[in-house]
């Protein structure tokens, strides 16, 4: 049997949205020449709005320079979807990985939504997928709620960007925007949901362990200046 391909796993803390970003790229090129595995990060931002590249400008409901007068960045950005929040209590994971051999973007993005699954029940919350929507809900039909984003893109072969989960979202920053375009289905949390804080380290080990699981990657943690110091004149 062929070896599993590796993936290292870093946790980075806060981190800038576009100094995360930058990284990606700067790593994407490694990945791309074989120069570095597959790396799946997991972070928290400052609170940001991202732009995707189907954003409307009505869905931005707040004036960009009233939302960073409040400290809250407004960022457009290259990764597929809409407008969407990141900050604190909410983990994103952003996998770099060689899709070349792997699969298309369809599998691709149905894989990381059921990693988003199996990861909430391993909390014991359990998600569905929407017909004809990206992300993953919680809920009955009568009181659906998003619980986590996606958004990839995929250049010559290698994805980057990413997954968010709200694990301790302060969710009012949502009043601002229209979460990935959808108008009539609210945003919720795994606080909100459990009626209690969640364990963000036990949200972090649970979704490694099930996205190397969904892409078939052997998984190995790694201390997050060991990846950012490999770059060091690269590129």
């Amino acid at each position: 049997m062929p070896a599993q391909p590796d993936c290292q796993v870093a946790y980075l803390g806060t981190v800038d949205y576009l100094r995360a970003w930058d990284l990606q790229l700067s790593v994407a090129d490694q990945v791309r020449r074989g120069e570095s595995p597959n790396t799946l990060f997991l972070l928290e931002h400052p609170p940001v709005y991202t732009l995707g590249r189907l954003s409307k400008p009505e869905h931005l409901l707040t004036d960009k320079a009233e939302l960073e007068a409040r400290g809250t960045s407004v960022v457009e950005t290259d990764r597929g979807g809409q407008v969407a929040f990141h900050g604190p209590g909410q983990l994103v994971a952003y996998p770099v990985v060689d899709l070349r051999e792997w699969g298309g973007p369809l599998k691709y993005v149905r894989t990381l939504e059921r990693v988003i699954i199996n990861t909430l029940h391993d909390l014991e919350i359990r998600a569905h997928l929407m017909k004809g929507l990206t992300g993953v809900w919680v809920g009955d039909e009568l009181a659906e709620a998003k619980i986590a984003a996606i958004g990839v893109k995929i250049s010559r072969g290698v994805a980057f960007h990413g997954l968010s989960i709200n694990v301790n979202t302060n969710l009012s920053y949502y009043e601002n925007i229209v979460p990935c375009g959808i108008e009539d289905k609210p945003v919720t949390s795994m606080a909100q949901v459990l009626g209690e804080t969640v364990d963000e380290e036990a949200v972090r080990y649970s979704l490694a362990y099930q996205f190397g699981w969904a892409m078939g990657f052997g998984m190995t943690e790694v201390d997050a200046a060991a990846v950012t110091g490999s770059l060091a004149g690269k590129g």
